[in-house]
């Protein structure tokens, strides 16, 4: 089970909930884990955890007390995570573009999808 990273507030009297950002997250996937920058004890902090999943923890790792937590990050490592994380992130959006680039190349894909959406506002009518 895959649990999403943005309900993960906790420990309540730690983790303030409006602080919350989380900054990558790899989705429902098997081995899935996220980082997210958080107010964690009046500070600013860097949190990283497991989401969860079938095969290992349906819970995600770390827990406490049966509720998912973040591990919060040493300052001497937090920066570097953050770099990698951002070199993540513009990975991933690079290949994104190349993907769309992909599927706009090709016509035959581009004049059924174009069919496909004049049939939907036809609908509309």
């Amino acid at each position: 089970m895959y649990i999403d990273p943005k309900t993960v507030i906790s420990p309540k009297n730690k983790v303030d909930r409006d602080s919350l950002e989380v900054i990558f997250d790899t989705g429902p996937v098997d081995y899935s884990w996220s980082v997210a920058r958080l107010r964690y004890a009046d500070r600013l902090r860097l949190g990283i955890r497991w989401n969860g999943d079938e095969k290992e923890s349906k819970m995600g790792v770390p827990t406490a007390t049966a509720h998912p937590v973040w591990f919060i990050l040493p300052d001497e490592i937090a920066d570097a995570v953050q770099v990698r994380v951002e070199e993540l992130r513009q990975r991933d959006e690079a290949s994104l573009l190349d993907d769309y680039r992909l599927m706009a190349a090709d016509q035959e894909r581009e004049a059924e999808a174009l069919e496909w959406v004049e049939g939907l506002t036809g609908d509309a009518y």
